[in-house]
């Protein structure tokens, strides 16, 4: 019997596992999965997922295991960025023709992007509510980290909890396959998670560096258990996803109170609600060893494990339930995947094309969404194909808006 992925040998490394039948996979990552491959601390594999491309400092889509070490840089500098979704007892025939004033009182309601105010959230902030309840549960370890990195008290960190960012991030309002409304939204740590990150990925490189350690890629810099800041980066990064997951159940708070501001209809959120990490690190156990896990572009699919796959802003989305495969460390994709830079695609697309694919979507239809166009995108159809064998899908979600960072 075919196995899902496809198995690349690596000199001087483990193997790499790809789940990428059907899919483009560009030089450049397959060149930094063998990078992360050749890792002393790598353990038995690396697993790439469907929407594999070349990351910075390490591979988006890719599962790295690791022994008694953790690469900050595979994490990445938006830690514990991810997905949440939740089903409401809203039908689509609930939603009125025009959804305009929808998508206005959601880019009112969640801080995002360079809309007025997102430079400085603290202004939407007028009835805080569940931002402070939330900041109250991350304040107190937040201030130790502080007494030992002083600098991270002045970053943006309670002022940007509740405020989704640019990019990729976004919030969508989705109709699955009975008709059900889904609201869906996708945000990390923000700016202290950034700060974080960034701030363990250059002591980890300067560690690397006075240690003369042999690296195939100086992204690739390690912290080994014992180390001077293993501790310490554990504690940070832990906290930072916590960070995340709390912020995504505040915007997602405020997304239900302005959708109940328009709709004027009484109806249930959370009814199946799903809240998800994609770049992330923790310890799991695998073939029999205790190992660090880091997901860059990738989502726990553990067996029964609910997840959330989103396509681009024309595209279709999943909710998908693990099958626990563990030649994947029971994992799988976390969206389509790029298949070309942000530049590249401006300059590829124009107008015209962008608003073509996303007809039918309430969503932004400007020159500077154009990074973000779903032909910039590997087909979502393809990318579910690959991972047959990781997940099922559960329900199969079409935005009817979109609001962009």
């Amino acid at each position: 019997m075919e196995t899902g992925y496809i198995e690349e040998k690596v000199e001087g490394g483990v193997p790499v596992k790809m789940w990428t039948r059907g899919v483009p996979v560009e030089a450049e990552a397959r060149r930094q999965l063998a990078n992360a491959a050749r890792l002393p601390v790598v353990f038995r594999h690396v697993a790439a997922m469907p929407d594999v491309h070349f990351g910075i400092g390490a591979t988006v889509g890719s599962v790295i295991p690791t022994l008694r070490a953790i690469i900050p840089a595979a994490v990445g500098v938006d830690i514990g960025c991810g997905m949440m979704a939740c089903r409401t007892t809203l039908a689509a025939e609930d939603l009125p023709d025009n959804l305009a004033p929808l998508r206005s009182a959601i880019e009112r309601a969640v801080p995002h992007g360079r809309a007025p105010g997102a430079r400085d959230p603290g202004a939407w902030q007028k009835t805080p509510g569940a931002v402070d309840t939330a900041w109250g549960q991350l304040e107190p370890e937040f201030k130790e980290l502080c007494r030992d990195y002083p600098k991270l008290a002045k970053t943006n960190n309670h002022s940007h909890l509740g405020t989704l960012g640019g990019g990729n991030h976004f919030v969508e309002v989705c109709l699955d396959e009975q008709g059900f409304v889904w609201f869906m939204l996708h945000s990390g740590s923000r700016g202290v998670g950034n700060a974080i990150g960034t701030m363990f990925i250059e002591l980890a490189k300067q560690d690397a560096l006075r240690n003369n350690a042999n690296l195939p890629d100086r992204d690739l810099a390690y912290f080994e258990e014992g180390s001077r800041y293993f501790g310490d980066y554990v504690r940070a990064v832990g906290w930072a996803q916590k960070f995340a997951r709390l912020n995504r159940e505040v915007m997602m708070r405020r997304v239900i109170e302005a959708a109940r501001t328009v709709l004027h209809r009484n109806f249930q959120a959370h009814v199946e609600a799903v809240n998800c990490h994609h770049n992330y690190v923790q310890q799991e156990t695998h073939f029999g060893e205790q190992v660090w896990v880091t997901r860059k572009g990738a989502v726990s699919a553990k067996k029964g494990e609910l997840g959330i796959i989103p396509g681009s802003m024309g595209a279709r989305s999943f909710i998908v339930r693990g099958k626990g495969n563990p030649e994947s460390f029971e994992s799988c994709s976390h969206g389509a995947g790029r298949t070309m830079s942000r530049g590249d695609a401006k300059r590829r697309f124009t107008l015209a094309d962008h608003r073509a694919a996303t007809e039918g979507v309430e969503c932004r239809k400007d020159k500077d969404v154009l990074d973000e166009t779903p032909a910039a995108y590997k087909d979502i159809g393809a990318v579910m194909a690959a991972q047959q064998d990781l997940v099922e899908v559960v329900h199969t979600l079409k935005q009817v808006v979109c609001v962009k960072g």
